[in-house]
């Protein structure tokens, strides 16, 4: 079942990341299916950490923007979607290629959504797991 209530496509979700983190960071938008929203972040020297990993912080940013993005998206216009709490457990480092993140609802309430938000590395490979809760707003 298609969730999204707002018009949404991967020129929708790059036009709005313009002059952003989102493309500082190089995250790119891949795919919006029915149900789930993906996008994948460069491992490179914007990304990395001192020890040529890619940042827990950066991992933690696709996470919230995917899951900000999905409850956004899924919420009724008008409506606007603000992040309450995020976790991110970080299972595998990784030093090159792409890390690709997929966001699917876990709650969709009224007033809060709860999105999973699993990582990947370009072997397939889980390097981590992010829970956000959002906030839904009803337009003021």
């Amino acid at each position: 079942m298609r969730i999204w209530q707002q018009a949404v496509s991967i020129d929708i979700l790059t036009q709005s990341s313009r002059n952003t983190a989102i493309e500082h960071l190089g995250i790119e938008f891949l795919e919006v299916g029915d149900d789930f929203l993906s996008a994948r972040v460069p491992v490179d020297p914007r990304t990395h950490q001192p020890y040529g990993l890619l940042h827990g912080g950066v991992s933690v940013v696709l996470a919230e923007t995917l899951g900000s993005c999905g409850a956004f998206y899924s919420s009724p216009e008008g409506h606007s979607a603000v992040g309450l709490d995020i976790n991110a457990n970080h299972l595998k480092g990784v030093k090159t290629g792409w890390v690709t993140g997929v966001a699917r609802p876990v709650h969709r309430g009224r007033s809060t959504h709860v999105w999973q938000i699993d990582l990947r590395n370009e072997a397939g490979e889980l390097t981590c797991v992010s829970r956000i809760t959002m906030a839904i707003l009803s337009p003021r």
